[in-house]
């Protein structure tokens, strides 16, 4: 699976053990920066693994900020992006069971280094249930197109 992947300074440490997990584990990574823990701003490079995601240069994308928090948030604001904040794996579970979320968020200052690897490889191989959700991911996005015809 081609996953990408980005950070900001303060996820910097995790994210990069999480590509060298990926690669370990036979994935493709996309990694779009930062490439150092100097201070940088988050937004840029979370939307920027949401686009590489939504335009199907990856199948999935992992964004990792010091809480995850806005990491998520600027992630969610590309169109067609389904970004969730997950803390154990029941959160990274349902999130792609029941949300179909295409990129995961994590908190480097919150989650340890070894959790963070087994939320990935929950949100990776976990796959979409469909059925009930499915009318509940159509009406999200439905909200989503609608908001945005408002800002056209």
């Amino acid at each position: 699976m081609k996953v990408a992947v980005a950070s900001d300074h303060a996820g910097f440490e995790l994210k990069t053990a999480i590509v060298e997990h990926l690669k370990g584990a036979g994935h493709e990574v996309l990694d779009l920066g930062t490439d150092s823990p100097a201070p940088v701003d988050y937004p840029v490079f979370c939307a920027a693994c949401a686009r590489a995601v939504v335009a199907g240069e990856a199948e999935m994308g992992v964004v990792v900020g010091g809480s995850g928090q806005g990491e998520q948030i600027s992630a969610n604001k590309v169109h067609g992006a389904r970004a969730a904040l997950c803390h154990d794996e029941y959160t990274a579970r349902l999130a792609r069971r029941h949300n179909d979320a295409n990129l995961l968020s994590i908190g480097a200052r919150v989650t340890a280094e070894a959790l963070a690897l087994i939320l990935v490889d929950t949100f990776l191989a976990t796959a979409f249930d469909g059925g009930r959700h499915r009318s509940r991911i159509e009406q999200v996005s439905a909200i989503e197109i609608e908001e945005c015809a408002k800002r056209a």
